[in-house]
């Protein structure tokens, strides 16, 4: 049997690899999902560097396999984060929001592995080139700050399985093990998921908002501030207030000023449903219970390999 390369690459047991969500990705959730088999990452979007430096400590702590941090790359204070991700050892990174080759190559002499997100297949190449070790191909299914192009998972992923030679995580509408198999047909060597894993009982999200997700239906979610950072959220008075500035042609210093500073802490966080940035895939319309992230893995991936074996059964007789 073919070894993933995923799994060979993280030195993980299940190709599933835990989103780094702000506010909702702190050690407790990383660390679960490592434990789990797959990988977990802490989301340093939302953390000051020593707040980061302590999460890191405790998912040591809490688990001897390898977990990740996911850094976007416009963070204002990025090199004390970098400083301190690599000062404490951690074992992989996955960067975003910004040009792969200012830190991967400084990461991997420090011997980290590096995956970088993109939302087109003209990124992933550019990906290659910059010397990641793998890539994540992200539809504009997911939630959380979202790709211009509005290229669906479903198109994305074999378009960029075709351009780069080096691993694929799949994200972007990833909740079942039904679309994780449907990502690995496509070219995938693995999936990358957030929104499941913030209905979990270990994410640092609000019970409010976790709530809310599963009350979710389809078309609850909207891709929206797109003359800033596209982002996808569910539909509240804030992301309605958002979308009537859009119409009216508002400019993105109005935008910004509606936007303030610490929306999504009070979202996500704080719970605050009405006045709160809520973050969170399509994929939401389909997650109906709080598990805990084992059980997120394990049901994910047991499903993935079942319908692998009954396509065949159905298939090849």
């Amino acid at each position: 049997m073919q070894k993933n390369r995923i799994c060979e690459l993280f030195q993980i047991e299940i190709p599933i690899i835990q989103g780094g969500m702000i506010w909702c990705s702190g050690w407790e959730l990383a660390a679960a999902v490592s434990n789990a088999g797959g990988l977990g990452l802490i989301g340093a979007g939302s953390m000051y560097p020593d707040v980061l430096r302590m999460h890191i400590q405790r998912c040591k702590q809490a688990t001897v396999k390898p977990f990740g941090v996911n850094v976007p790359l416009l963070y204002p204070d990025i090199e004390q984060l970098m400083k301190i991700i690599i000062e404490e050892k951690v074992p992989i990174v996955f960067t975003s929001a910004g040009n792969p080759k200012t830190w991967t190559s400084k990461l991997q002499a420090a011997g980290i592995k590096v995956a970088h997100v993109v939302s087109s297949s003209k990124f992933a190449v550019k990906c290659e080139e910059a010397g990641v070790d793998a890539v994540v191909a992200e539809g504009f299914e997911a939630g959380g700050h979202n790709g211009r192009e509005e290229t669906t998972t479903l198109c994305l992923i074999p378009a960029v399985a075709s351009a780069i030679k080096i691993p694929l995580l799949a994200a972007g509408g990833v909740g079942s093990g039904a679309a994780m198999a449907a990502c690995l047909a496509l070219g995938a060597d693995g999936v990358q998921i957030g929104s499941r894993f913030v209905a979990c009982l270990e994410s640092s999200a609000h019970l409010k908002f976790k709530e809310r997700i599963l009350s979710a239906t389809e078309g609850d979610t909207k891709l929206s501030l797109k003359s800033l950072t596209p982002v996808r959220l569910l539909k509240n008075e804030f992301a309605e207030q958002i979308q009537l500035l859009e119409s009216q042609g508002a400019s993105k210093e109005i935008l910004m000023d509606v936007l303030g500073r610490a929306r999504a802490k009070r979202g996500m966080f704080e719970g605050d449903l009405v006045a709160g940035e809520l973050e969170i895939g399509q994929v939401s319309a389909h997650i109906d219970s709080i598990v805990s992230a084992e059980s997120v893995v394990n049901e994910i991936w047991n499903d993935c390999l079942s319908r692998i074996d009954q396509l065949q059964q159905n298939y090849l007789g």
